[in-house]
């Protein structure tokens, strides 16, 4: 069981990545790319590893430059949402315990996905769903940019420097940091690089987080990386 350590009375806030932080879906994008490259013709691997690290219209513009864009997003929507219905997935280990003991109103999702698809996976594997939920479609530019985290904090009413990102994708990391937040990563292996601070997985994390958003933990020195 995960409990909550005493608030200390300072405000902070815990801004959560989806895929890959809270919800284990590698194996699902990996299987929704692989069937969209193969009704276009393409290399699966190849776009996969695009994909990886640009947004669908970028992924699109560099491994389709000769198809329909729309169509390329309409049709890997259709397979998004078929398998938010369909596919097995499930939360990584300690995420509902994690979040639910964290204070309402004091924590959001931050993710590149959109919020129905969110929502149906959250309902299907038990997850709590916060107040503010900062999607593709609410920000213009995704991550690395660092306006995704910003309107978060902005929707929680929160500074950045109040604010905790946990992310376990190097994209995602470095929205957080350039949002001029504390960001920790979580799920990997190895430190991704700019990372606060490191935990093999989520559940190793969970006890930090809370101290953290209670005020009971006191901010890394810059550019600090540990590991627990």
């Amino acid at each position: 069981m995960i409990s909550a350590p005493r608030p200390s009375g300072a405000t902070r806030y815990v801004l959560f990545d989806v895929d890959g932080t809270l919800i284990d879906a590698v194996a699902n994008q990996r299987l929704v790319w692989r069937t969209w490259a193969e009704r276009y013709g393409l290399d699966p691997d190849e776009v996969y590893r695009v994909a990886l690290r640009t947004r669908p219209s970028e992924t699109f513009a560099q491994v389709a430059p000769g198809q329909d864009p729309h169509a390329c997003l309409a049709a890997l929507h259709e397979l998004e949402d078929e398998d938010v219905r369909t596919g097995a997935y499930s939360a990584f280990d300690g995420a509902t315990e994690l979040l639910q003991a964290l204070r309402p109103g004091a924590w959001a999702l931050v993710t590149s996905n959109y919020e129905h698809r969110v929502r149906g996976r959250f309902a299907r594997t038990g997850l709590p769903v916060p107040e503010v939920v900062v999607d593709a479609a609410a920000v213009e530019e995704g991550k690395p940019s660092p306006v995704p985290y910003l309107r978060a904090a902005a929707r929680l009413g929160a500074r950045p420097e109040e604010c905790l990102v946990i992310e376990d994708a190097p994209s995602g990391v470095t929205s957080g940091l350039r949002a001029g937040m504390t960001v920790w990563g979580v799920n990997t292996p190895t430190a991704v690089d700019g990372v606060h601070r490191h935990f093999g997985t989520l559940r190793e994390a969970a006890g930090a987080v809370l101290a953290f958003a209670s005020g009971s933990l006191p901010h890394p020195p810059t550019g600090a990386v540990t590991g627990e």
